[in-house]
């Protein structure tokens, strides 16, 4: 259907190349504006850190080649429809697909976007799909202490979303000082490690270090559950769960968006979540998650300073335009 469609490919440890692509086989043809690189997951595949037990787990949407590479990657992409049925023509839509500057996929692969979401800020909808699915695994209540540490973007999601409740006091814990503005800029408290409430009713640790998870376990009060959302690869991070962890009988707790939730499963499919993730993002708040574009034609010379866990950017956006 389309031509001239180009992809970013990861294709040695930290190296990426942009290729010609075949736009793909489907209905629906769209042309990129923006997709964002998920920071976590996309700096473990850039250094094929991705254990070889999770490679079928791990396969993203539409995703091209083979891990541990080269592989096309990427779950964030936001365009407009070109061709397909008539009642999408010329609608954005958002799509899990990886980064690539024109698509063609089933119709049921992408969902349109919501009037009252810009382009931009639609790239979120993966990142808000999995705070969703964190919130229905961890189950926060009114009134409720909760800590997440972790200020990167599904942290601060999880956080926005929880401090929503009914009286629920929600504490940003993170190591950069520079996340104070941002917490208070979503209504939420803000702590180091070190000076974070204890005795917490929740913790959900979104930091990716083990640092960070003896930190979450720390915060928890007596039979709380301590959510664990960070992924990390093929790294072993130790737990720590001696000194008071089974006297206080606290629980570890994973969650991943693979799956819905068990409390939602019955009732709720994968599109959707999605969707409904796609309506939370009518926030203009969550702008500030968003980086400064990086254009596409540009991404393989930067992702390796866009990717450094010592970068500070949140959501990297790219602009195809």
């Amino acid at each position: 259907m389309a031509s001239g469609a180009e992809a970013l490919w990861y294709t040695a440890p930290g190296r990426a190349e942009i290729r010609p692509e075949a736009p793909g086989t489907g209905a629906v043809r769209v042309r990129t504006l923006y997709s964002a690189i998920s920071r976590g997951t996309e700096r473990l595949v850039f250094a094929g850190a991705v254990p070889e037990s999770e490679h079928g787990r791990m396969r993203a949407p539409h995703m091209g080649g083979e891990f541990p590479f080269p592989v096309k990657y990427g779950y964030a992409a936001v365009g407009r429809v070109e061709e397909g049925p008539q009642e999408l023509l010329g609608r954005l839509v958002f799509a899990l697909h990886p980064h690539q500057t024109v698509f063609t996929v089933p119709v049921h692969a992408v969902l349109p976007v919501p009037i009252a979401v810009p382009a931009e800020r639609a790239v979120l909808a993966a990142n808000m799909e999995t705070a969703l699915n964190a919130m229905w695994d961890a189950r926060p209540g009114p009134a409720d202490q909760v800590a997440v540490v972790g200020g990167g973007v599904v942290g601060v999601l999880v956080a926005r979303l929880c401090a929503r409740m009914p009286g629920t006091h929600v504490t940003l814990v993170d190591v950069a000082p520079g996340r104070a503005d941002l917490a208070r800029a979503f209504g939420l408290g803000f702590a180091s490690p070190e000076a974070a409430p204890r005795d917490c009713d929740l913790v959900v640790h979104a930091s990716g270090s083990g640092a960070g998870l003896a930190t979450a376990l720390a915060l928890a009060g007596d039979e709380a559950a301590v959510l664990e959302m960070s992924w990390y690869g093929a790294r072993e991070v130790a737990a720590p769960l001696g000194g008071a962890f089974h006297s206080r009988r606290l629980r570890l707790v994973s969650s991943q968006v693979g799956k819905v939730a068990p409390s939602h499963r019955a009732r709720w499919s994968h599109r959707r979540r999605l969707a409904a993730a796609l309506e939370l993002l009518a926030d203009p708040a969550l702008d500030r998650l968003i980086a400064p574009p990086t254009p596409f034609r540009a991404l393989p010379g930067r992702l390796a300073q866009i990717l450094s866990p010592e970068g500070d950017a949140l959501c990297p956006l790219i602009d195809y335009s």
